[in-house]
């Protein structure tokens, strides 16, 4: 059973300035930016996220639960763009995986951080779009 937190930790509050700084840099790959808009209010937003990126595909961490406000407006809305090393990503085709579906996309060393440090459960995997 998927538990889902309502706040966060006191260690993300303290680190979202941190991380609204590097996350989506060049040189900083573990965090990205999501810019989406809200489902209710139409407005722009973004969020830092911590992503594992592959050739098709991002796969975002989601400590918190897949039922926080970005991931809803995501899910809603079909996709996102996300910043990532610096470039925009368009991507399309969010969907919510399982613990055992994300696995595969982290090394040890970074799974051991996802479940442990961050104790995430929910991950959000969406696909980057084809140019045509």
């Amino acid at each position: 059973m998927t538990t889902t937190r309502s706040t966060p930790p006191t260690m993300a509050k303290a680190s979202a300035p941190i991380a609204r700084v590097l996350a989506g840099r060049r040189f900083f790959p573990l965090w990205a930016v999501v810019h989406h808009r809200g489902r209710r209010t139409g407005r722009a937003l973004s969020v830092p996220v911590a992503v594992r990126a592959t050739a098709d595909a991002f796969v975002i961490v989601l400590p918190w639960g897949p039922r926080t406000n970005w991931a809803q407006n995501v899910l809603a809305a079909g996709g996102c763009v996300l910043t990532w090393k610096g470039v925009d990503h368009r991507l399309d085709r969010p969907e919510l995986i399982t613990t055992a579906d994300a696995r595969p996309y982290f090394g040890t060393a970074t799974w051991a951080v996802v479940r442990r440090l961050l104790r995430a459960e929910s991950f959000l995997r969406l696909h980057r779009q084809v140019q045509l």
